[in-house]
């Protein structure tokens, strides 16, 4: 896997020794929306849950986790959900270039590694891949 994104990421069942225990209902990115630190998952008991993508398994078809303890619980969601940004929080953002507007964000496509390789812009033009660099601008 090159690359995969965010959407394709929520449409994975997270599993654990092949029981599905829940899904991702959001990406977790850093504060400057460069590395996916992580999912939040609804999980079969209803609870929100976060997963961080350092512990995953990411597959085509699965995520996989090693323990139901990588799920970690209510307060560290909270923490993320603080000092982090969500996928569905970025998502409409301008994206910008050198002053330039490039379009709004409507998807990232995530490396193997966690970091953000492209985002996703729609604009007049269609849709296109936006090479992640440093002269990226979310506002």
């Amino acid at each position: 896997m090159k690359g995969l994104s965010a959407e394709a990421l929520l449409r994975l069942p997270v599993r654990l020794r092949g029981i599905e225990v829940g899904h991702p209902v959001d990406v977790v990115l850093d504060p400057a929306g460069r590395r996916a630190i992580g999912l939040i998952v609804l999980c079969k008991d209803e609870e929100q849950r976060f997963l961080p993508l350092t512990i995953a398994q990411i597959d085509d078809d699965e995520i996989t986790v090693p323990s139901a303890l990588a799920l970690l619980a209510k307060d560290e969601l909270d923490f993320y959900r603080t000092h982090a940004s969500s996928m569905r929080s970025l998502r409409g953002k301008v994206v910008r270039r050198a002053g330039k507007d490039l379009g709004r964000l409507e998807d990232v496509i995530v490396s193997r590694d966690g970091s953000v390789a492209d985002y996703v812009v729609v604009n007049g033009n269609g849709r296109m891949n936006v090479r992640a660099d440093d002269g990226l601008v979310l506002s």
